[in-house]
């Protein structure tokens, strides 16, 4: 069964991302949301993104709320912040797979890849 998960790391702090919010969009001629869910302490949610059925294949977004994270943490962040809403495009080839798209972020920077 194909899952999609997420994992997110604060790299300025050398700690997991706790209390994200996390939005996935699925972009299939238009972007209508199909999940939502926060990072537990760990960085991680407690269940899969999606799963299943509900994993289709297709072209997908996750939008991390990164700059409330960094606000919550009392960084001193310019207005606008440099990094906001981290939002990563991505395809699901094949939905029997199991997707895990982790974001490395740091208020000044982020990265991702395709995890295991």
């Amino acid at each position: 069964m194909g899952r999609l998960t997420t994992h997110v790391l604060d790299t300025a702090a050398g700690r997991p991302g706790a209390g994200i919010a996390v939005t996935v969009y699925r972009l299939d001629g238009e972007r209508r949301i199909v999940a939502r869910a926060v990072t537990n302490s760990d960085g991680r949610c407690d269940q899969p993104l999606l799963e299943g059925a509900a994993l289709e294949a297709g072209k997908y977004e996750i939008v991390f709320a990164a700059g409330d994270y960094f606000r919550t943490q009392g960084l001193d962040l310019p207005e606008p912040p440099f990094v906001d809403e981290v939002a990563l495009r991505f395809g699901i080839a094949r939905p029997e797979q199991h997707y895990h798209v982790p974001l490395l972020v740091s208020p000044w920077s982020y990265s991702t890849y395709r995890g295991s």
